[in-house]
């Protein structure tokens, strides 16, 4: 007999690897059971329901594409950062068509409020990241930032031209560097 064993991360996997051949549209419940080999029951012994299983769906996509790289040494410089982050992003464009934009808005209405939960969890990872590396960075002159005018502000100016970058889908970060560049060195 071959027994089938499946795990959360493998469902997730699967999830993902549907999203970059079919789209959103073709993850759901039995679809994944079946491209996993598995029972309906199976999925339903990790995720209670649709939207869980698409909201984890959605923190494992953001999650594989800004995964930390194994040289620290982009977390320790802004530019090198924002350059990383700047490349995740359009590789995530690639792997996933669509992701960016789409699940954004769908997260947005109250029906979704476990992957709008998620989606921002992942962002205040991003944001806390990127105060973590404007606070180490050793080339950011010691007046940059001001009692007004703070690291976490400044983070959050950059990550909100990083989504808008996400969806015009312009991985061009010149003007970001630019502005990093004019106001902290």
């Amino acid at each position: 007999m071959n027994i089938v064993v499946t795990s959360k991360e493998e469902i997730l996997k699967t999830s993902r690897k549907l999203i970059q051949q079919q789209g959103w549209s073709a993850v759901n419940i039995r679809s994944v059971a079946a491209a996993c080999g598995v029972s309906v029951g199976s999925i339903y012994n990790y995720f209670d329901s649709k939207a869980e299983l698409i909201g984890a769906t959605v923190e494992s996509v953001w999650c594989e594409i800004f995964h930390r790289p194994e040289d620290e040494s982009i977390f320790q410089d802004t530019q090198a950062c924002i350059l990383w982050m700047y490349g995740r992003m359009q590789y995530g464009c690639k792997q996933y068509p669509g992701f960016f934009t789409l699940h954004s808005m769908g997260f947005m209405r109250e029906d979704k409020l476990d992957g709008k939960k998620r989606m921002q969890q992942t962002w205040q990872h991003i944001l806390e990241a990127l105060c973590s590396v404007l606070k180490r960075d050793p080339q950011v002159r010691p007046s940059a930032f001001t009692e007004s005018f703070t690291v976490e502000k400044f983070a959050d100016v950059l990550f909100s031209l990083m989504l808008s970058a996400l969806l015009r889908q312009d991985y061009d970060p010149s003007a970001v560097l630019e502005i990093v560049r004019r106001t902290l060195y």
